[in-house]
């Protein structure tokens, strides 16, 4: 697939040892599951990593009783100072253990490596370093001091520990305890934060990690102890959430799916805008909730863009996630990487031959064994195809193109979904024009797929509602905010 022989790289994978039966985190404690056992695959390989327990409704129900007594008696009356050294020592010890939860994480979500170690886990220690600076200045946020409760979290597989640390140290920061439900695809990394909540001395029952499926998360979200639920994942089963929640007293942010636009004008920077573009849709896989999966060209210049973006595209190194060569990893399950097949070949069928239009992926050998696509750009797409409509979650970028900058931002905005966009130009005046008028919870200038934990970050729509991260993140957390 490279232009380039690069000889391998792999990271050992002796660092992490990954126990064959894993159980439910509650009260402090490692405890057997009662319902259905399931088993975690390595999705580069399909090497079964580890059996994992089940909560059942009464699994549930222990863990919220220990989220409740430890938020009465421990947590909630302690001051925000004392809180706080608990986030930092958190902190730390992500830093400290970084290599061995990077190697995990790419093991069981099939990330390539280098994301997983300079992205998510560094993302994720700095998440609780900067709310660990907040849990004693809530008087100064804005939105009071007083926190809710009991926070129920459910977080998807796509950044498995960077998404339980948007959620866990926001939560802990204002006073609140948590149960937390990982994906069933990716326990492991929130089992091993399980290991690092004791090695922290954190109070019994301030965290709790049960695992299991979708049963699971609707048994927690409904519990009637819970004051707040957050979650992460398809707008679909955010739908579900709210209906569940409505009429109660539940606080809820839900962060849901995208269809982000890239927009690249003619007097952008091509080379920079060209690593954007890749990074803002290769990026883990396309298994992004606010990839930019809709490129916007201005029509001038396509023709140029779409030969850099293949040639750029061909020097994609895609295969075994350890290896620090790799840019390209797997497909984190069977089930998505139907779910990629069925939506590119419908866009396969829709945009044609004719006219440059088409599917275009570079010469790639997959691996024999393992979840794998290759990256992949449909060109000559019209606002009618639907893969200019629905979410892929994959490696697939949608390629169309505008001539005026207000046709543009209506083509930006023809989505239910409005989650984040992207402006590439060389005019400053010309970016705050466009981002005023994006529908878009995160408008990126010269730039795509950033995060900082100082910044907010939510969507309009179908993407959901709430902010996470930055002064924002508090306020979905402590009574009398609204989020």
């Amino acid at each position: 697939m490279s232009i380039f022989e690069y000889a391998p790289a792999p990271e050992s994978r002796a660092i992490v040892d990954i126990k064959a039966s894993c159980g439910l985190f509650v009260n402090g404690e490692f405890v057997d599951g009662h319902g259905t056992p399931f088993k975690t695959v390595n999705p580069a390989t399909e090497e079964v990593l580890a059996e994992v327990a089940e909560a059942n409704d009464a699994d549930v129900d222990a863990a919220v009783k220990a989220a409740r007594r430890a938020y009465d008696k421990v947590w909630g009356p302690m001051p925000g100072r004392e809180r706080a050294k608990y986030l930092y020592r958190i902190a730390r010890i992500l830093q400290e253990r970084a290599r061995e939860i990077s190697v995990l994480e790419t093991i069981d979500n099939g990330k390539p490596i280098k994301e997983s170690r300079d992205v998510d886990v560094p993302t994720a220690a700095a998440f609780f370093f900067y709310y660990a600076g907040w849990a004693d200045k809530l008087e100064h946020s804005g939105y009071g001091s007083t926190p809710l409760g009991v926070a129920g979290q459910v977080i998807p597989w796509n950044f498995p520990l960077l998404m339980l640390a948007w959620k866990i140290a926001p939560a802990l920061a204002c006073g609140n305890t948590v149960v937390l439900k990982p994906a069933e695809t990716t326990p492991l990394t929130a089992l091993l934060f399980a290991e690092i909540c004791q090695q922290a001395d954190l109070p019994p029952g301030v965290v709790n990690i049960i695992t299991g499926a979708g049963a699971t998360g609707e048994t927690l979200v409904g519990h009637p102890d819970v004051d707040k639920v957050a979650f992460t994942g398809s707008t679909g089963v955010g739908k579900a959430i709210a209906r569940t929640v409505a009429g109660s007293s539940k606080k809820v942010t839900l962060e849901l799916g995208g269809k982000a636009a890239n927009i690249v004008f003619d007097d952008a920077p091509i080379d920079q805008a060209i690593e954007g573009i890749v990074n803002g849709i290769f990026f883990n896989q396309g298994h992004v909730c606010c990839a930019g999966s809709r490129l916007l060209v201005q029509e001038s210049i396509a023709d140029e863009v779409l030969t850099r973006l293949k040639r750029r595209m061909s020097t994609l190194r895609l295969g075994d996630p350890l290896d620090k060569n790799t840019d390209v990893g797997a497909i984190n399950s069977a089930a998505q990487l139907a779910r990629i097949h069925e939506l590119s070949d419908i866009g396969e069928a829709e945009v044609g031959t004719g006219d440059g239009a088409g599917r275009w992926s570079p010469e790639c050998e997959l691996p024999s064994t393992g979840f794998w696509f290759p990256p992949t750009i449909f060109t000559g797409v019209s606002q009618a195809h639907r893969i200019a409509r629905e979410e892929i979650f994959g490696p697939v970028l949608s390629v169309l193109t505008f001539r005026t900058p207000s046709e543009a931002v209506e083509k930006a905005n023809n989505t239910p979904y409005g989650l984040s966009a992207g402006v590439w130009t060389d005019k400053g005046s010309r970016i705050l024009d466009i981002a005023g008028r994006l529908r878009a919870g995160v408008v990126w200038a010269n730039t795509f797929n950033k995060f900082d934990p100082t910044s907010p970050f939510g969507g309009y729509k179908e993407s959901g509602y709430g902010r996470e991260g930055g002064r924002h993140g508090l306020a979905a957390y402590l009574k009398g905010a609204d989020a």
